[in-house]
């Protein structure tokens, strides 16, 4: 059986950029546990500080087969580049021209950007077309 993981996220404000990655990604925000209506119920029945209670988000696939994506803050800034990524893949629908396939990118970038990524570059190699971008912390990935 394979593995369950999830992929974790450092970051500065957690559920800011929990929140950018649901939209990004089609997620939600992970619900509270059951028997308790927040977060804020949940931690202050923990008994967690109130001062910690923005250390973390999650967010959860609606659909119950994708990876849980954990978002936990750290004190240092990003500083270099990440050694693992997110492709979003826009999908080539059959009979797609490279042309079609290009502005379904351009579509999902415009899309991304205004949920508060920004695009860093664009690339072409072959019958490939992608899009490096910047989540609102600095994170890279691409759209594809």
């Amino acid at each position: 059986m394979p593995a369950r993981f999830q992929i974790v996220f450092d970051c500065r404000d957690p559920d800011s950029l929990a929140r950018f990655w649901a939209d990004a990604l089609g997620y939600k925000m992970q619900p509270p546990p059951p028997g308790y209506a927040t977060w804020e119920d949940f931690l202050q029945a923990r008994g967690v500080p109130e001062e910690d209670w923005g250390e973390a988000s999650a967010i959860v696939d609606p659909g119950h087969t994708l990876p849980r994506v954990y978002f936990q803050r750290v004190p240092e800034p990003k500083t270099l580049k990440n050694r693992v990524h997110l492709d979003i893949n826009t999908g080539v629908r059959e009979g797609e021209s490279d042309e079609e396939h290009r502005v379904t990118v351009a579509r999902e970038v415009q899309r991304l950007t205004d949920l508060g990524a920004t695009m860093v570059e664009d690339h072409e190699g072959g019958h490939e077309h992608w899009v490096v971008m910047h989540d609102p912390e600095g994170n890279e990935f691409c759209v594809q």
